[in-house]
């Protein structure tokens, strides 16, 4: 279930302009600055895979999911890792489907590549619906150079070919979009085929509004003291920097720790594990946390 979602279907105008459609995502709690906004405009009107690329924890897969919510398209999801091939991104055969068909079969001619037998993938689904899919490609720098060469194809003409069915050509356009952390580099072919946009980590100001609109009881005070007292510590040689979604977390748990008796600054100390996922980076920081908290409430 997708954490962003439209009461109705989104108005034709929704991406009539890129200042629109910050809007609509603002709307639905994301909050996307004039480039990413610009970005998503361009990939939607002409009709090309947007790459996002950044750090972990900017904000890239919730991207996805928010222009999924948006357009009203359900979000399929293929997460990348090493050794990812077409069988679990394209499709498959039901190979105990089609022994079955041919032992019940007899002597009668049975089509064992009809489409009962074949299992579609996420590229595949995508393809076969459009217009109320939208894919998205999470970390494929994750996969290796063959399976990009193996998305050419489909970012370049939205087709698929399979030996058995021939060529399968989406109806319309979809919507796709890549993430990448920048492990390693993406081949020039795959980028050339894209709509590029890097994210960054937003400034305070804009991390603390992506707090009070994405936290739950948080007062303003305090998500100004966590956006500043995570943006120093972000600035640290640290192995895990945290990601927005640890900060938006970290400003939670605080605020339960202080309704519950924790003081201030001790609640953020006490939470500092739901920011923080490393134990060197935790013993890192902790000497000198009580400084950058009171920096942060400066």
């Amino acid at each position: 279930m997708l954490p962003y979602s439209v009461m109705n279907q989104a108005p034709d105008n929704i991406t009539a302009s890129p200042e629109a459609l910050a809007s609509g995502l603002a709307g639905i709690s994301y909050l996307a600055d004039d480039g990413l906004a610009t970005a998503i405009f361009l990939a939607i009107h002409l009709g090309k895979p947007l790459l996002l690329e950044g750090a972990p924890g900017v904000g890239k897969t919730e991207a996805a999911k928010a222009i999924a919510a948006l357009t009203s398209r359900e979000l399929v999801r293929l997460q990348c890792y090493e050794g990812i091939d077409a069988a679990h991104a394209l499709y498959e055969w039901n190979y105990q489907r089609q022994l079955l068909a041919i032992r019940q079969a007899g002597e009668r001619e049975v089509d064992i590549y009809d489409d009962k037998f074949l299992i579609a993938r996420p590229l595949l689904q995508v393809l076969r619906d459009p217009a109320h899919r939208m894919l998205l490609v999470d970390e494929i720098d994750r996969s290796d150079h063959e399976f990009e060469a193996l998305l050419l194809e489909f970012l370049s003409d939205f087709q698929v070919t399979i030996p058995e069915r021939g060529t399968i050509q989406a109806a319309g356009r979809p919507l796709v979009i890549l993430t990448s952390n920048r492990t390693r580099e993406l081949a020039e072919a795959l980028r050339r085929r894209c709509v590029y946009h890097w994210i960054a980590y937003p400034d305070a100001a804009r991390e603390a509004e992506i707090i009070m609109l994405r936290a739950g009881d948080v007062a303003e005070a305090t998500a100004r003291s966590v956006a500043n007292a995570v943006s120093e510590i972000r600035a640290k040689p640290l192995a895990k920097p945290p990601g927005i979604a640890e900060a938006v977390e970290w400003a939670n748990a605080a605020t339960i720790l202080e309704k519950g008796g924790s003081p201030w600054p001790e609640a953020f100390r006490r939470a500092l594990g739901v920011l923080v996922k490393d134990e060197e980076d935790i013993a890192y920081l902790l000497p000198d946390l009580d400084r950058i908290l009171e920096g942060a409430m400066a």
